[in-house]
This record gives structure tokens, C-alpha cells and sequence, in this order.
């Protein structure tokens, strides 16, 4: 039997950045994102975000695939907002996404992150911050095309 634990931190953003998801709304978005990993057997370590764009911290089960969780989550909670009305602004999620391996080292650290995103927002953007993550985890990326979604 293999011993693993895969943890993730997964960002996203809205279609085109825009500020959408209001602070008074965010916390059921929050909670219903954590139905969905809850439901496949995720671990949720910590949830946040701001107007435009979500950070999720979850470990994942071996036979899983990044890619389709992403997708599961993007596209469940996509109709849940249009269903629910709870984001009236709200148009899509953008196309791509950012998934970092993390070390359970890392794992206190990048909680006490996620739990600060406003504070952190107002002074890096969410363009710099992904930008930032793409550096740091170096993953290669065309600037041109980074946000053109």
C-alpha cells in the first residue's frame, strides 16, 4: 500500500479578473467548493479569496487527477452560482488555472496565507500574486497570454 499525501494549491480566477464575488456571498461559495472536494474525498486545509479570484489548499487522493478537480469544481459551482443568483455579476470562471504541489512542510505557512487574502490584496494584486506563484514554483509562462481569459 502506497503512503502519500498530495497537497495542492489551487488558484483561480473570474472570467476577465472582474471583481464579482462579493464579501457579504463569498463564505457559501467558500462552503459549497467544500461540499464538492468533500464528496470526492479531499481534505480542505483552507479556502479564500477575494472579488476576482479563489485559492484553495486540499491534499487529494493518489488516483485522482488535478486537472478533473479543477474542472468538477469550476463547472459545479459555476451552476450553483447561476442557479442560487448569489454573484448577479458573476459571468464565468476564467479558462486556466494554477495548481502548486506544496510540502506538508509548507502546509501551516500557506494556511496563514490563504486566511489573509484581503489583507495580502491590498498591496500585491491578484496579476502579480499568480505571477509571482508561476516564479516561484517555476512553472514557464508567456506573459502575453497569461491573462487573456
Amino acid at each position: 500500500m502506497p503512503h502519500t499525501k498530495l497537497i495542492y494549491h489551487i488558484v483561480f480566477g473570474t472570467k476577465y479578473r472582474r471583481k464579482v464575488l462579493t464579501k457579504d456571498k463569498r463564505t457559501e461559495l467558500f462552503k459549497f467548493i467544500w461540499g464538492i472536494l468533500e464528496k470526492k474525498k479531499c481534505h480542505l486545509y483552507r479556502i479564500n479569496g477575494v472579488e476576482d479570484h479563489v485559492h484553495i489548499l486540499t491534499s487529494m487522493r493518489t488516483t485522482m487527477d488535478i486537472s478533473n478537480l479543477v474542472k468538477d469544481i469550476k463547472v459545479a459551482s459555476h451552476l450553483w452560482i447561476e442557479k442560487e443568483r448569489i454573484f448577479p455579476e458573476f459571468i464565468e470562471w476564467q479558462i486556466g488555472y494554477g495548481a502548486f504541489t506544496v510540502s506538508a512542510y509548507e502546509k501551516n505557512g500557506l494556511i496563514k496565507y490563504i486566511k489573509n487574502q484581503e489583507a495580502h490584496h491590498k498591496i500585491e494584486t491578484f496579476e502579480d500574486e499568480y505571477q509571482r506563484l508561476l516564479k516561484e514554483h517555476d512553472i514557464d509562462f508567456d506573459e502575453k497570454y497569461l491573462f487573456d481569459e
